[in-house]
């Protein structure tokens, strides 16, 4: 069993660390980001305490029998009062309403560890008990109260996070919903799959039944479920927005590859560290700036009487103008990429003509540029265009990771 928690933290820690990658300066001006993190890190740690190897562990250090159990029930409020202050933080609202609720949340939560703590002390459990504490304590004094004190506190939270979500994914939606109902699906399992299975198991004890299995068997299984459940829905909309920006990077990326097979010959712009991790979008700034970098050094070499030729019979082909503009510039640096290869003079055919991809901000241009050079345009008088392109396909790309 504690395999599989301590797997369950780990993944629940990893989230963390993902939202966490901003310098350390932003996520202190982000009182959301800090608060998830904070919700999923302790959410994280009540995992790890509850396994029974760190029960026992704890025990053995501390030389208290059954020290892990305040403890673990103390991180377990600690998650559930972080978990309605990111909710609080997701909400918004005025700075003082939301500080004066933080307080609020905190100062209620802090007042129920210390009384898990102080009935604890109280109690008497000479007994090291690390997978059933809850139903073998159910009819201690002290102990008893102590349990049933933990376990309203973790489904008042539960009960607010389930009413927030279903209140506010009705005003919202994408994948603001989708987060929502994660959570509330993780929240609902944590209610029904560990808490009532929790409680059923203790009033059983109480009423001399033993079902002791719902506490030991079934319950940490659902606990752990629900928690990755609810970290998914934290943290999905804090890095869809990313993970949207990287996956249209790397689309990018790839349609770049023909321009850059073409042109890369004439780059002088530096190579990128040779990192395997690198993310898509920094791979694709690389390789904009290596393109526009060999769009430069090409430039004396570009035929306008390619450009205008392939232009001319373009728009008599019946495209429209972008189109044409798109295939003549396509032509046109094709025809400079194999002068500069061949080590042949410039055209004399000065200007001062700018591409349609060096006038528009972002990649777009580019990869229309890229995209027009599949579309290499009939044999004309001069140099064919075909012979001129053929060579695109041929190199393979460089190892830039």
């Amino acid at each position: 069993m504690s395999l599989v928690v301590y797997l369950a933290a780990f993944v629940f820690g990893m989230t963390s660390v993902v939202l966490f990658r901003r310098p350390r300066t932003a996520a202190r001006r982000n009182p959301l980001t800090l608060s998830t993190c904070a919700a999923i890190v302790l959410g994280a740690l009540v995992l790890v305490c509850a396994a029974p190897a760190t029960l026992g562990t704890v025990n053995a250090l501390t030389g208290v029998p059954n020290f892990g159990a305040p403890l673990t029930y103390g991180m377990l409020s600690a998650y559930s009062c972080s978990v309605l202050v990111l909710l609080i933080h997701w909400r918004g609202g005025s700075r003082e309403r939301v500080r004066r609720m933080v307080l609020r949340s905190v100062a209620a939560y802090g007042v129920l560890v210390v009384a898990i703590v102080v009935l604890f002390l109280l109690a008497e459990a000479d007994t090291e008990r690390l997978t059933d504490l809850d139903t073998y304590y159910a009819n201690t004094p002290f102990m008893r109260e102590m349990i049933l004190l933990y376990l309203l506190g973790h489904s008042a939270a539960m009960l607010v996070m389930c009413a927030v979500c279903v209140k506010w994914g009705r005003e919202v939606g994408g994948v603001l919903r989708t987060g929502l109902r994660l959570i509330l699906v993780g929240a609902l399992l944590d209610l029904v799959g560990f808490q009532l299975a929790k409680y059923t198991a203790v009033v059983a004890r109480w009423a001399g039944h033993d079902l002791d299995f719902l506490s030991t068997t079934l319950a940490p299984p659902m606990a752990s479920l629900a928690a990755l459940l609810c970290s998914a829905g934290f943290a999905l909309p804090r890095l869809q927005p990313s993970a949207v920006a990287h996956w249209r990077g790397l689309a990018d990326y790839r349609r770049l590859a023909p321009l850059w097979y073409l042109v890369r010959s004439a780059s002088t712009a530096p190579k990128p560290p040779a990192t395997w991790w690198q993310l898509p979008q920094a791979r694709l700034q690389w390789r904009e700036v290596s393109i526009h970098d060999a769009l430069l050094a090409l430039a004396p070499y570009f035929d306008h009487r390619v450009r205008e030729r392939v232009r001319d019979d373009a728009l008599r082909a019946g495209r429209s103008p972008h189109e044409a503009r798109l295939a003549s510039e396509a032509a046109m640096l094709t025809d400079a990429a194999r002068r500069a290869a061949a080590r042949e003079e410039p055209p004399d055919t000065p200007g001062t003509y700018r591409l349609h991809a060096t006038e528009v901000s972002g990649t777009g241009g580019l990869v229309e540029l890229a995209q027009a050079l599949h579309r290499p345009p009939a044999a004309r008088d001069g140099a064919a265009p075909s012979s001129l392109t053929g060579s695109v396909s041929e190199p393979e790309e460089p190892h830039v990771a």
